[in-house]
């Protein structure tokens, strides 16, 4: 048994995407009724167009109809997805995959979070069912193990890796400054980031991502249809899935020095797209930065440098905006803001702007390459969901 490969049989024609941010004066279904309508605007085509529809939320709504009601929707088949904070990467993936089935020639995948006003300080969960063994702590404090078990497995400095974590917040946040939907929009001084109030361990309010209500959608075709509708199509390169055992607080041997679940993913993906140097192949990668030390150790788990060698390449500057590879440009979880279900598709979103060369002032000098990456990473360490997919400008 193997899967099986769908590199370039179907392709993006429409993208769109809200502000992120608190939005106190618009409802969910405000939020998503500006994101379709944008994508359908991005595409050329009307909503009765669209075969079969895919809703990522995490805990804004329940079913189909949080789509269907919104949009007066009638008679489309539309699934809601929930799968953590891989939420609307999974819509976009369910999407894809029936298109690529033929199943449906147009699909529509919508993510959307209301979260800056549930009566919460932070991401809310939904309780699960278990034995009560399960070890209940929040996400601050779990990640905040990342930092410690990597400098002891690697023997990097404390203080190296707080000028590293320092560095990503800063870079995301300057980021974020060129970009007009991002949730956060100010410079931040690498001073004000290391003076932070802590919150979980050496992380501080500045190393956390922003918590926002936002939306975003994409609409898939088959790959010979996309010139159909739009003369710069993206086509999908690959996408892959996984889901961990969720061993790693009760498994001796997990050190919590990395994500083997991501590095299983982008293992899948590169081996889908055909990509053998990811370093130097991709133009961007929009990564999940739920806080400082996790944007760290992927760059070492989704194969951009070698083991122990992220702080240095990050003090480098090796991801900045004018980097070998840019990391977030658009700002990242970090400055653009993290509403759950959204999150996934405005990555996509991302890179349609940036290997299009519609990014602005934020456009990169890496984009002829024309490959962009996009990762989700839903859960804890040693418990969670990773994403990857893989995106071109050109078919091949």
């Amino acid at each position: 048994m193997a899967t099986h490969s769908i590199k370039d049989r179907v392709a993006i024609i429409g993208v769109g995407c809200t502000p992120f941010g608190e939005h106190f004066d618009k409802s969910v279904d405000d939020l998503i009724v500006e994101a379709v309508t944008e994508t359908l605007d991005s595409a050329g085509i009307e909503l009765a167009d669209i075969d079969a529809f895919w809703m990522g939320t995490y805990v804004s709504g329940i079913s189909g109809l949080a789509l269907s009601r919104p949009m007066r929707l009638e008679g489309k088949p539309v699934t809601r997805v929930e799968n953590m904070c891989a939420t609307g990467s999974d819509a976009f993936r369910n999407a894809v995959y029936a298109v690529a089935s033929g199943a449906v020639d147009v699909a529509m995948a919508v993510g959307a979070e209301k979260l800056k006003d549930n009566g919460y300080s932070g991401l809310i969960s939904p309780k699960t069912q278990d034995d009560g063994t399960r070890i209940s702590t929040s996400a601050p404090a779990a990640f905040s193990l990342l930092g410690p078990a990597y400098q002891s497995r690697h023997g990097v400095s404390a203080e190296k890796f707080r000028d590293a974590m320092t560095h990503v917040a800063w870079k995301n946040h300057a980021n974020g400054v060129l970009n007009s939907r991002a949730q956060f929009r100010k410079p931040i001084s690498k001073e004000a980031i290391e003076k932070s109030p802590l919150v979980a361990g050496s992380l501080g309010v500045l190393d956390c991502s922003g918590v926002a209500d936002g939306a975003a959608a994409i609409i898939v075709v088959r790959a010979e249809d996309a010139h159909k509708y739009t003369q710069k199509p993206l086509y999908v390169k690959a996408l892959a899935l996984v889901s961990g055992a969720a061993a790693g607080p009760i498994d001796a041997n997990y050190d919590y020095a990395e994500f083997p679940e991501v590095r299983a993913s982008a293992a899948e993906a590169y081996r889908q797209a055909g990509i053998t140097n990811p370093r130097a192949e991709l133009a961007l990668a929009e990564v999940h930065d739920c806080f400082t030390p996790t944007e760290i150790l992927l760059m070492e788990d989704l194969g951009f440098t070698s083991a122990g060698t992220a702080c240095d390449e990050v003090l480098a500057g090796s991801f900045d905006h004018d980097g070998d590879l840019p990391v977030n440009p658009d700002g990242g979880l970090k400055s653009f803001g993290h509403p759950v279900g959204a999150s996934g598709l405005r990555m996509i979103f991302e890179c349609w702007l940036q290997l299009r060369g519609q990014a602005g002032d934020r456009q990169i000098a890496t984009a002829d390459r024309g490959l962009g990456l996009t990762h989700n990473l839903g859960g804890a360490p040693g418990d969670c969901v990773s994403f990857v997919s893989i995106v071109g400008s050109k078919l091949g």
